[in-house]
């Protein structure tokens, strides 16, 4: 039975792609002179902690250079936030109301450490048990350590939770874990999604029942 969701943020439950691209975009293009579009974010970068990110693309760079590197691309991004660019998916949170109608416990887990500060800015912390984020975590996506420790915070096992996912590195670590996942295609990007159980392009086209009936 349905019990648990598990929510990947970005790309999910609000629209930070385009805000995380260009923060990257403008550290590593701008500020270091590397090759970077949108192919190069989709495989090194996108759904990954952003020290891994960091670490991908500038090992060149000393430890305390990279922290400074990140830290540079976390004010980049929080500027765009405290300027009022994020951009929330409205079905997104039809379906949570949902969920939450039906009695399912929620939890986000997101690579992102604004995590909760994003939750929060949208009133949707108060609905959610709880956070898992990259600072909780020893292992990033694709390893699956961020979505049993979710589960664990739910108190459910892996056969009672789904998750959802827009990221290639998201799913696999979903289903290394041994969840149901749901992959939110929003960019058509198909072959991000081929381990994913279902594949939906919105979350408009889910509902409590409809997933419920799939888990039996």
């Amino acid at each position: 039975m349905f019990k648990g969701a598990i929510f990947d943020l970005d790309g999910v439950i609000v629209d930070t792609v385009p805000l995380h691209y260009e923060a990257w975009y403008r550290l590593f293009h701008d500020d270091y002179g590397l090759e970077f579009d949108l192919s190069v974010y989709e495989h090194k970068v996108d759904g990954r902690p952003r020290m891994d990110a960091v670490h991908t693309m500038l090992p060149m760079l000393s430890t305390e250079e990279q922290q400074q590197a990140g830290n540079t691309k976390q004010g980049y991004y929080l500027d765009m936030l405290a300027a009022g660019k994020l951009k929330v998916f409205n079905s997104s949170i039809d379906f949570i109301q949902d969920l939450l109608k039906n009695n399912v416990k929620l939890v986000a887990a997101s690579s992102s450490r604004n995590a909760t500060f994003i939750l929060e800015s949208i009133d949707l912390l108060k609905d959610f048990i709880g956070v898992i984020s990259g600072s909780d975590i020893t292992h990033g996506k694709p390893h699956p350590e961020i979505f049993l420790k979710a589960a664990k915070l739910l108190n459910l096992s892996t056969a009672e939770c789904i998750v959802f996912e827009d990221a290639k590195a998201g799913v696999e670590a979903a289903k290394a874990g041994g969840f149901y996942c749901v992959g939110v295609n929003r960019h058509q990007r198909n072959e991000h999604f081929l381990s994913a159980d279902l594949k939906v392009n919105d979350l408009k086209e889910v509902s409590f029942l409809k997933l419920n009936e799939l888990m039996k």
